[in-house]
């Protein structure tokens, strides 16, 4: 692909440099000893103003694949714009605008200068970006908070006992059984012995797989017993003394050090806790599972397929089929999704969620990409047309979703799925304006499809580039149709 830089300085440098050996980089400067530097460094460097057209020709605009314009100096780059639009009406545009200005102000300014309409693919502006990483930085610190008091807590406990019990409530489910094996498994790095029990029948068949899959040995004890008083600490995981937690006695709760729950804590035992004891209750995350899995990924312990399967289960249940999903309970699912074993899956004999179909629908969670409140998604080669139908379903239930685009490659032809909840939109009509042109599509007002046929491209030995240009292609015509700009 080739690229053309437009702008040799410090932002424009440091884009070619960590594009160099991936692309056909051409940088465009206007100073000449800057150009020389450039040039001397192995870059391909044209020397001129690259808002004109002579520069351009000579940099071959007619060409290139992608123009990035990185100077923030605002009539510089609504007359290179506009320039640029003279020569290539379709190459897309890539941007960098001051904090002030936005993509809609640039256009409207060409507008009535130049009286042009022109289009702008990619707007990125300094401040957002910087924001954008603030954000992600302290997310990250969030999930490292808990799972560092939780090492914090093992690390004192270890100083005088090594041996802990796990409690889960007397008849555990998918998801108390996987963050309990996870429990056991982060106690363990620490030194501990530890053992899992519970009070009542492990019954449901899925349940029984489940727990044959995990391979983790979990009791089932009696109130007052000895395997209960011979551990010094308790941690009581996706559990809370109720009717559903029958199995503690008053002194036992003296013994608790470690609670981790996604449903509100009783006051009545946060009376009878250590003071000191850690303590996790999350109720707006719908899964003790994905709190499992947060802690595995900001400790950086290593976490096995088997268990990385039980917790996507867990999650799975207890989200009710992945139906509601809290930003934890989202961030677990891509965490583990390229760590489950999905023939595991299939023995857990859960009728509503095949092997293909979860590893299809990891690979949508996987490589959605968000434009706005559009998401569209690339699953790859597979075998399943079905399944995309499905992942398109299930993204759908993202907040701050309406509309939602899932293709794959089937045989000889792609296959997608579209979904939404907008009203004013008929995606359908949408699906048909997209891709009736180059193959077929169409549907009803809030669920459509569409079929491409590759035709000679099925015979393309590069796979990867041959999705990333099908992915390219339809991302442009679906955004396009949709009349959503690309950011």
């Amino acid at each position: 692909m080739k690229v053309l830089i437009l702008g040799g300085g410090a932002i424009g440098r440091t884009i070619a440099e960590a594009l160099k050996g991936e692309f056909d980089i051409t940088i465009i400067e206007k100073d000449e000893l800057r150009a020389r530097s450039l040039s001397e460094s192995g870059f391909q460097v044209v020397h001129g103003d690259f808002s004109y057209t002579a520069t351009l020709l000579k940099a071959h605009i007619d060409k290139a694949d992608l123009a990035i314009i990185t100077t923030m100096d605002v009539p510089t780059i609504k007359r290179t714009i506009q320039v640029i639009r003279s020569n290539n009406k379709s190459i897309p545009i890539l941007t960098i605008l001051p904090d002030d200005v936005s993509q809609e102000d640039i256009v409207n300014q060409i507008k009535e200068e130049f009286e042009t309409e022109v289009k702008i693919d990619y707007a990125v502006s300094p401040r957002k970006a910087i924001s954008k990483v603030v954000v992600d930085i302290v997310e990250m610190f969030g999930e490292k908070k808990n799972a560092n008091l939780l090492a914090k807590k093992l690390q004192q406990l270890k100083q005088k006992g090594d041996g802990l019990l796990i409690v889960m409530h007397d008849n555990p489910d998918p998801d108390s059984m996987a963050s309990a094996a996870a429990l056991k498994t982060i106690a363990q790095n620490f030194g501990f012995k530890v053992h899992i029990v519970y009070g009542g029948e492990i019954t449901h068949h899925e349940n029984k797989a489940l727990l044959n899959v995990l391979g983790v040995d979990m009791s089932k004890v009696s109130r007052g017993s000895y395997e209960i008083k011979r551990y010094p600490f308790i941690a009581l995981i996706d559990s809370q003394p109720n009717g559903n937690l029958t199995i503690l006695e008053e002194d036992d709760f003296k013994k608790i050090q470690i609670i981790i729950d996604h449903h509100q804590i009783l006051q009545s035992l946060k009376e009878k806790l250590p003071q000191d004891a850690f303590v996790d209750i999350r109720p707006e995350v719908n899964a003790t599972s994905s709190i499992l899995a947060e802690y595995f990924k900001a400790l950086n312990l290593p976490l096995n397929e088997t268990l990385s399967t039980g917790l996507f289960y867990g999650i799975y249940v207890d989200t009710k089929k992945f139906s509601k999903l809290s930003h934890v309970d989202l961030k677990a699912i891509e965490f583990l999704a390229e760590k489950v074993n999905y023939e595991l899956l299939d023995k857990i004999e859960h009728p509503d969620i095949s092997t293909e179909t979860a590893e299809i629908l990891a690979r949508a969670i996987l490589n959605r990409k968000i434009y706005k409140n559009v998401v569209v998604s690339n699953v790859g080669f597979i075998t399943n047309r079905d399944a995309i139908a499905e992942s398109a379903d299930f993204l759908l239930r993202l907040e701050g979703i309406t509309t939602v685009l899932v293709f794959g490659i089937v045989d000889d032809r792609i296959e997608i799925s579209a979904r939404t909840r907008d009203v004013r939109i008929n995606i359908g009509k949408v699906l048909k304006d997209a891709f009736g042109d180059i193959g077929s599509g169409g549907g009803h007002a809030q669920s459509g499809g569409a079929r491409i046929s590759l035709g000679i491209f099925k015979l393309a030995k590069d796979k990867s580039s041959l999705l990333r240009l099908a992915e390219e292609a339809i991302t442009e015509k679906f955004l396009e149709a949709l009349g959503v700009k690309e950011s």
